[in-house]
């Protein structure tokens, strides 16, 4: 009888308990309903996954833009050129009698370099001066016949035409003279060919040829290199060829920048091609440097630098503000709220890490780290080290501090009183 009674009494408590559990579930889902949060699900808190609200700020880096006067500068690799190179090669085939400079030495234009053997040149001169001198005296004979022949003929001692014949040997001597004179000339020439001298000052380069060495015109005997002053000849891009050709005109300066020199060399620009390579779509051009100290040698690689123009009162920003999207260049510029807004740019020119733009005012601040993480209109927070202060001293808050955690806690506390 009492297994009985307690049985009962069991199934009673648990009808209650399944009935109390029911009317628990139901309450939680009427509550959850009036205050928007879910319920709850298999006893745990579902309000830990609520809708959050507006996205947080981003953290980023800004810089204002500057206004400043932007050279715009082409900078290539060139190469050291002489302005005169002279290879000496004799006119005559000749034994080398003397030499009469050191390889490498430096020379004055007009020094004697190479003195040949002119002893056959020597004995050719003095036989056309012979020739020469010998004609001259049939000259003088002549004339003095033809002389006394017209006084013969005007006393009618002789026939006017032995005057004649005698005019005319006259005539045929004169001409025998005139070409013992440039006989004589050539002469002079051939032994003028015997002594090389400087064309040009300059370098000499090395020296091959000693006395006795048999020479011909075929057969270089040095070379002269002209080093001061010296050119650099550098290609330029097409694109730059209207604003180089105003420089030329204004003779711009030019900088060579030498490996092992603290300060770079300057020259002025001198010479643009008349032809643009259409191959690698180049001109070159040419500077022309003092080189007194031999700081340019030639066939010399060195890096070159000209201003071609300036910009005037440009707005300049970091290269790392810079964004390349489809539809363009853009930049985020931030407001005194700390709101984000892209606006496109048009970059006019790039030296080092910053940027010659149109589209930015001078002041205004843009993004220049985090970009990634900002969205046009959005707001943005500064970094650690900037981070602006509210007006009572304490920070912004920052999503996951505890005070932008605090008013959800709040609210599910609250939410689990009224339950």
């Amino acid at each position: 009888m009492k297994k009985k009674l307690v049985l009962a009494l069991s199934g009673v408590l648990i009808v209650a308990a399944a009935a109390g559990s029911w009317w628990w579930s139901g309450a939680r889902t009427r509550n959850a309903a009036e205050s928007g949060t879910p319920a709850a699900v298999n006893g745990t808190n579902a309000g830990k996954g609520a809708t959050p609200g507006a996205s947080a700020p981003a953290l980023v880096t800004l810089a204002a833009a500057q206004r400043q006067d932007v050279p715009v500068t082409v900078q290539v690799n060139g190469s050291v050129v002489s302005l005169n190179s002279v290879d000496l090669r004799p006119q005559v085939t000749n034994t080398v009698r003397e030499v009469h400079v050191k390889e490498g030495q430096f020379v004055k234009e007009g020094q004697l370099l190479f003195t040949l053997d002119d002893r056959p040149d020597q004995a050719n001169l003095a036989k056309a001066r012979a020739q020469q001198q010998r004609d001259e005296a049939t000259l003088a004979d002549l004339q003095r016949q033809y002389k006394r022949s017209q006084e013969l003929v005007a006393q009618n001692f002789i026939a006017k035409s032995a005057v004649d014949a005698t005019l005319s040997q006259l005539e045929a001597q004169r001409a025998a003279v005139a070409a013992d004179r440039a006989a004589v000339q050539s002469a002079q020439v051939a032994l003028g060919y015997a002594t090389l001298r400087a064309p040009i000052a300059g370098r000499i380069g090395a020296v091959n040829i000693y006395p006795g060495t048999l020479v011909q015109p075929s057969l270089s005997l040095v070379t002269i290199t002209q080093l001061d002053p010296i050119a650099v000849s550098f290609p330029v891009p097409e694109g730059k060829l209207q604003d180089l050709l105003a420089a030329a005109r204004s003779h711009t300066s030019v900088e060579a920048l030498v490996a092992g020199r603290k300060a770079p060399m300057k020259g002025a620009l001198n010479f643009v091609d008349n032809t643009v390579d259409p191959l690698i779509g180049t001109v070159r051009a040419k500077a022309v440097f003092d080189n007194a100290d031999q700081g340019l040698w030639p066939g010399q690689f060195v890096e070159t630098r000209v201003t071609v123009r300036t910009i005037a009162g440009a707005t300049v920003v970091p290269a790392a503000a810079i964004m390349m999207l489809a539809d363009g260049s853009s930049v985020y510029v931030v407001d005194a709220n700390k709101t984000a807004v892209r606006r496109k740019v048009e970059t006019l020119h790039t030296f080092g890490t910053q940027v010659a733009v149109r589209g930015v005012e001078p002041g205004e601040q843009v993004v220049i780290e985090g970009k990634q993480n900002v969205r046009s209109g959005g707001k943005v927070r500064l970094d650690a080290t900037s981070s602006p202060q509210k007006p009572g001293g304490a920070p912004e808050a920052t999503p996951g501090s505890a005070a932008s955690v605090a008013p959800s806690n709040a609210s599910l506390v609250a939410e689990r009183e009224r339950t």
